[in-house]
């Protein structure tokens, strides 16, 4: 699948220079510069974090599967249960398959929310409750 491939970013090919010429790739990109595989973080019944290795050897937790939020609400943050996904601005299949990423609608215990930070990064998610 290759939305779920590595990040390998790159200028464009087609582009101009600046000055009217193409441009010129100099060198291809290194393994070390490429970014990671995504995460795709999905709904289940309890939170599953993993560690991967970053970057000089740093460990970082990953959210493979989700069941809580940390709402955001007026009184503070409150952890609740996700009951489902309904939107995602990312991909309109990521709701229908469950996966939470940062902006995604998500239903919990207490109404509608949105996902203000990357699970996938993060090893939580963070929401904010929406006034109906």
């Amino acid at each position: 699948m290759s939305q779920f491939g590595k990040q390998i970013h790159s200028r464009s090919k087609t582009k101009k220079n600046g000055n009217g010429k193409r441009r010129n790739k100099i060198r291809d990109k290194k393994r070390s510069e490429m970014g990671n595989y995504f995460i795709a973080t999905k709904l289940a019944e309890a939170d599953r974090v993993d560690i991967v290795r970053r970057r000089g050897g740093m460990e970082a937790p990953v959210l493979k599967n989700a069941g809580f939020a940390n709402l955001l609400t007026k009184q503070g943050y409150k952890k609740v249960a996700i009951k489902g996904v309904t939107d995602s601005p990312d991909n309109r299949n990521f709701a229908r398959q469950n996966i939470i990423t940062k902006g995604t609608m998500i239903n919990t215990e207490l109404g509608k929310a949105v996902v203000i930070n990357r699970p996938g990064r993060e090893g939580s998610i963070n929401a904010r409750l929406l006034e109906a």
